[in-house]
């Protein structure tokens, strides 16, 4: 349904229109008269006959003429009705400022499910309710209905806030950072209209070229996914998502649930979605700005030019730490700059035209670096000493850099005419930086964009399974399952596991052994067993039989106290490394899968890539690549390479078993043992839980 009895309404009417001088409902009527609105408005009180000179009405059952938008300010205790007399009237789209619903509890979230009934039945969109309105600056509506204090002027930015507070200060920044907004929504508790649906309805504004999101939650994650996916391909979208503590996250059973938390999730999600999650409103408008005026960076390769070493380092540095490279200057541009600037000049990468650097050896020095086939981009800094001023080096900057297809930041930190040079650069689309560092984290941002745009979209693999041969395995399954019938549901999907026996006596360990062949490992089950380790539950290496008895010995004497004790004797697994496959299913963002370093240390090192549901077939490889310990999964120290074949198919079958039964709230398999290549790997531990029915 689309949204443009919002954004685009021929007439506007406010409900809750007041004469009383700050109030909310007088804010919305003078916002949308200054704000030069190109239909007409309809204040809406019951006690006066006019609003700001302009004509008011006992109810919108009184306007003579249709209403495209409402804007509803009225109480809380009242706003149920006055949604169900607009429906009734044909209104098109609701904004409903007023708060007191789902954020109050109670009677509020049972107003808030009323007001969604209406908006259905009545086929109304609804923004809000507990927000600040909308606004759309294109010059055939110029629509400001709401209540914020900045006026933003026309741009090519669309913006959502899921809080009305901030939304202010959105508006308020991005005037400063010289962006102007094409669209605002503060949507509130987004009863209706969410972060997806305008996303989506911005996906055909060709004035929309970047969209910014300050969200707390995502609503229908699915459909976020689905829409956020399709649109970042062909717009930057940049989001500060709150909530990165893990304060209210949940204990979990299995290491799975323990290493993918919440923030863990939400991060994951945006990234897949191609959405570039930053950590403050500062680097939004920062990349925001950045990516409506600069091209896009071929590589990663940056150059640094200045007039001061500290700076320099300080850019080299942070360049570094987020994993872009140095870019190596040509001989051809050494040379270039060495026969024309003095000899203290430094003409490698930074290159340092130190203090007395003036407006005529800025505009060589970039010249050539721009020039160097090596370079992806630059950040030019300058540090302005007593005798030079900044706005002449910011007019160098402007005249060296446009039109070289490669993105150029800058970062001023000198005082002489600094303002001056920091307006003439923004006003010619150049970013200015305060600090090294924020360029540096804008530049690598803008990495991660080019990274987006270069990934090929995956498929979803299909297996051979036995569904029905696992659904009767499950059928009668709650809670933790016992381990044999885990592992027999995840070989119907393809998992491959070490061979092994279950007994319940030393004498049938020693049989099972003898018919496994050695070495051999005994691990004890049962009932609330999570954790073998814990308890020395798990002994390896056994090599003869009055091993493998003395091992049954000791742990049915030690272990007693479980009901339900017995003995897996298992084919000792030949492998190299240990990784951990698991799932934990979050109610607010569906399957959470989880790859990484596995073994009993996996909840310390905490070494494991998370992805949300779905997983292509390149997810898994790029999961292993990412760890921090990625490395000892190749060749070192005398051990071979291991082939990471099998964990990243493996994964992929949880994937499809999951899929299937959705009753499966967690899986883990740990230790998944990896092989050299051409030696199987193997699964040998796994925990399956189903959700209480």
């Amino acid at each position: 349904m689309s949204l443009d009895g919002i954004f685009r309404p021929r007439s506007v009417a406010v409900l809750g229109a007041s004469r009383r001088v700050g109030a909310i409902g007088r804010e919305v009527v003078a916002n949308i008269i200054r704000g030069g609105f190109h239909g007409p408005v309809f204040p809406v009180n019951n006690r006066a006959n006019v609003v700001l000179s302009v004509r008011s009405y006992k109810s919108i059952a009184a306007v003579p003429e249709g209403v495209d938008l409402a804007v509803v300010v009225v109480p809380a205790s009242s706003a149920v009705r006055a949604a169900e007399e607009c429906g009734k009237r044909g209104v098109k789209g609701l904004v409903i400022i007023t708060a007191g619903f789902r954020e109050i509890g109670g009677a509020g979230i049972t107003r808030e499910s009323k007001l969604l009934a209406i908006g259905q039945r009545y086929g109304m969109r609804i923004i809000g309710p507990n927000c600040m309105g909308i606004i759309n600056t294109e010059p055939g509506v110029m629509l400001n209905a709401s209540f914020a204090t900045a006026s933003p002027g026309p741009g090519p930015v669309a913006v959502v806030s899921q809080s009305g507070a901030l939304g202010e200060s959105i508006l308020a920044d991005a005037a400063t950072h010289g962006l102007g907004v094409a669209m605002f929504a503060s949507i509130g508790n987004h009863v209706d209209v969410t972060a997806a649906d305008l996303i989506e309805y911005w996906e055909h504004c060709d004035h929309v070229r970047v969209i910014l999101l300050y969200i707390e939650s995502f609503g229908d994650p699915d459909k976020f996914v689905e829409v956020a996916r399709r649109v970042s391909v062909t717009k930057p979208i940049i989001a500060v998502k709150s909530g990165r503590s893990a304060a209210g996250a949940q204990a979990a059973g299995s290491h799975t649930g323990t290493v993918a938390g919440a923030d863990i999730a939400a991060d994951t999600m945006l990234q897949q979605c191609g959405v570039l999650r930053v950590n403050s409103f500062r680097e939004m408008f920062a990349l925001a700005a950045t990516l409506v005026a600069q091209p896009m960076p071929h590589g990663d390769r940056v150059a640094v030019v200045t007039n001061a070493g500290g700076p320099g380092i300080l850019a080299t540095d942070a360049l570094s730490g987020l994993g872009l490279e140095m870019a190596r200057l040509s001989k051809g541009t050494q040379k270039a700059l060495r026969d024309r600037l003095p000899p203290e000049v430094s003409v490698v990468n930074p290159v340092d035209l130190v203090a007395s650097a003036d407006a005529e050896r800025y505009s060589f020095a970039l010249r050539q670096v721009l020039r160097d086939r090596g370079v992806d981009s630059l950040i030019v800094l300058f540090v302005s000493p007593i005798m030079i001023d900044a706005a002449s080096v910011a007019q160098a900057i402007v005249e060296q850099v446009g039109g070289k297809g490669k993105p150029v930041l800058a970062c001023i930190m000198g005082r002489r005419r600094g303002d001056e040079a920091v307006a003439l650069l923004k006003a010619n689309g150049i970013p200015v930086f305060r600090f090294p560092e924020d360029a540096a984290r804008t530049l690598s941002l803008l990495s991660q964009r080019r990274e987006i745009l270069a990934r090929e979209p995956g498929r979803i693999p299909v297996f051979k399974a036995d569904r029905t041969a696992a659904a009767k395995l499950l059928r009668a399954a709650s809670g933790w399952i016992d381990a044999e019938t885990a592992e027999q549901v995840l070989v119907l999907y393809g998992i491959l596991f070490a061979p092994s026996r279950r007994v319940n006596s030393m004498s049938a360990a020693r049989r099972a052994a003898e018919e496994l062949g050695f070495p051999i490992v005994l691990k004890a089950e049962a009932p609330g067993l999570l954790h073998k380790s814990d308890y020395r539950a798990v002994v390896v290496g056994l090599r003869t039989a009055a091993e493998v008895e003395d091992a049954a010995r000791d742990i049915l004497s030690r272990l007693q106290k479980f009901r339900g004790l017995r003995l897996q004797v298992q084919a000792q697994a030949h492998g190299h490394r240990e990784v951990l496959l698991g799932m934990t299913r979050d109610e607010r963002y569906g399957p959470l899968y989880a790859l990484g370093l596995g073994g009993t240390f996996v909840e310390i090192l905490k070494d494991v890539a998370v992805r949300v549901a779905p997983l292509d077939h390149k997810h898994p490889a790029e999961m292993l690549a990412a760890l921090k310990g990625s490395a000892v999964l190749g060749e070192f120290r005398g051990e071979p390479a291991v082939d990471t074949r099998g964990a990243e198919q493996s994964i992929l079958r949880l994937q499809q078993l999951v899929t299937d039964f959705p009753e499966i709230q967690e899986v883990e398999i740990n230790p998944f043992i990896l092989g050299a290549r051409g030696v199987k790997s193997m699964a040998v531990d796994a925990r399956l839980r189903i959700v209480e029915r």
